[in-house]
This record gives C-alpha cells, sequence and structure tokens, in this order.
C-alpha cells in the first residue's frame, strides 16, 4: 500500500445538514472548528435530526461573519443567523443529544421559524456557546475533562477510502446492487483517509494526521441516517444492510473510527498519515 494520506477535509456547522469540505480545518479539543456547534431540537429539546428527519440533509450552513451561519434550503430564501447572547436570550435552555442533558443558546425566533418552515414541524435551533464545558465525552473512552460538540458522541470521525472501496464491493455483490457504489458522504466523516488496507482503521488505537496526534477510541456504529442520499433524502437499504452482514463488531454495524485529539493543531489535506499504535 502506499503512505496513508488525508484526501478530505469536513465539517457540519449545524448537526445532520450539509457541511463544508475546506483545505484545511483547526482542530480544536472538542472537534474541527465550527463543526456541529449548532444543534436543531423539538418543542421538548430533543435532537432533530436525520434519523427523524432525512430532509434536514437537503439543507446546508455555512459560516458567515462573526462565528455565525448562514442557512440554505430548496424553496426558502437564505437567512442569516448571528451567534446569539445567552444574556440577551435569557440564558441558555437544556436540550437533549441521545441520553446527555446540555446547556445551548436560543438562535432566535426567525430562525426558528426558518427550521420550522423548512421541516413542516415545530423546531429550534441553538448554540453551543462554550464547548470547553458544555458536553463531556463518554468516561468510558475519554480522560477527564475532555469534552465534544454536538457530534454523536466524540470530536472527529475518521473514514477509510479503502474500506468504502471493500464495502461498495460487496454491495455490489448484494440483493440490492443497484444502490451502489456510495459515496463517502453517507457516513459524514471529519477525516477521509486514502492508502491503507480495508478496515484497516478498526484496529487503530493512535494516529497522527499532519501535525496532529489523536487517540482512537472506538469504532463507529452506524445507524439509519447511512442509508439517507445526502443530496436527495431518499432513503434504501444500504449501507446498514452489508455492513450488518459482513462488518459488525460486538452488536453493531460500523464503519470509521472515532477520535479525540490529544493537541490542537490544522489539519490539511495531502497531510501525511502515520498509524502510531495497533490494537495488540
Amino acid at each position: 500500500m502506499s503512505t496513508p494520506v488525508l484526501t478530505s477535509v469536513h465539517y457540519y456547522p449545524v448537526k445532520s445538514m450539509a457541511g463544508c469540505a475546506p483545505a484545511e480545518a483547526a482542530v480544536e479539543p472538542w472537534g474541527l472548528a465550527g463543526d456541529r456547534r449548532w444543534l436543531v431540537t423539538d418543542e421538548s429539546g430533543a435532537q432533530i435530526t436525520q434519523r427523524q428527519r432525512p430532509r434536514l440533509a437537503l439543507a446546508s450552513a455555512r459560516p458567515s461573519a462573526g462565528g455565525g451561519i448562514r442557512l440554505h434550503a430548496p424553496g426558502a430564501e437564505p437567512i442569516d443567523v448571528p451567534v446569539p447572547d445567552a444574556a440577551e436570550r435569557g440564558g441558555t435552555v437544556t436540550v437533549r443529544v441521545f441520553q446527555d442533558k446540555v446547556e445551548a443558546v436560543p438562535a432566535g425566533a426567525a430562525a426558528d421559524a426558518w427550521v420550522s418552515d423548512f421541516l413542516e414541524c415545530p423546531a429550534r435551533l441553538l448554540h453551543m456557546d462554550d464547548p470547553a464545558v458544555r458536553r463531556t465525552i463518554d468516561p468510558e473512552y475519554s480522560r477527564p475533562g475532555e469534552t465534544v460538540s454536538f457530534a454523536d458522541g466524540f470530536p472527529l470521525l475518521a473514514a477509510a477510502q479503502g474500506s468504502l472501496d471493500a464495502l461498495n464491493s460487496l454491495i455490489s455483490e448484494g440483493d440490492h446492487a443497484e444502490e451502489g457504489p456510495l459515496p463517502m458522504n453517507r457516513f459524514r466523516p471529519n477525516a477521509v483517509i486514502a492508502g491503507t488496507e480495508p478496515w484497516a482503521e478498526d484496529g487503530w488505537r493512535r494516529v497522527r494526521i499532519g501535525e496532529v496526534t489523536f487517540r482512537a477510541v472506538k469504532p463507529s456504529k452506524r445507524c439509519v441516517v447511512t442509508t439517507t442520499d445526502q443530496l436527495t433524502a431518499v432513503r434504501g437499504k444500504e449501507p446498514l444492510r452489508t455492513l450488518v452482514r459482513h462488518h459488525r463488531i460486538g452488536n453493531g454495524a460500523v464503519f470509521g473510527m472515532n477520535l479525540i485529539p490529544e493537541h490542537t493543531g490544522v489539519l490539511r489535506v495531502g497531510d501525511p498519515v502515520e498509524i502510531l499504535a495497533r490494537v495488540p
């Protein structure tokens, strides 16, 4: 195999909306700068993701001045959403991200109306004001004080092109071959790496990407979001059907590896990737 290399970088300003693919991105302790700092919830404060509303794939957020975002969606006028001030909004509110209760700042009535109209259900948009303190990582996999944004559970997700190629080969031989080949965006990674053997990432324990070193803590268990076409929001059977049959770890289908940064730095497309430690 050739020397592994970082081929793309991705971050998603609003959880479950389409993301951005810059040439480089800063690594903060809780993830890539700007990644999943915004969250859509229902009126009770429970997160709304593509699990419940595949249509979220059709909306996108782009960074704007001062750390805010500009929201786009088919049939909707774009809207600029500034970073909300907790004092001006009357403080934070509690939202639920899986089992976690997290404090977040409401984005305001205009943003709420925009996401509600787009999703055709009552919804709110909220911002994580201080990721250094708002949400800790599962202590089974983290060290004291390590935190994460509104991502599913860990600061970064790495995915390997070799594994996607192997998966697509399996899909082509299965009952739903017409759904393949699938693009990498089905897995919504932060870092895509080429030049590794298929599924090699399952055994990583420590990895350096360019100037940043990460602990590889847990293969990523996959959900129904991976069956959602990110360009049309239409759902199929793949890749979950093939992953369940051919690539399970424990009780779940997995694809990709969750990473926790050991320090800050910058990831750049083209960075070399070095595997520093593997499962014994």
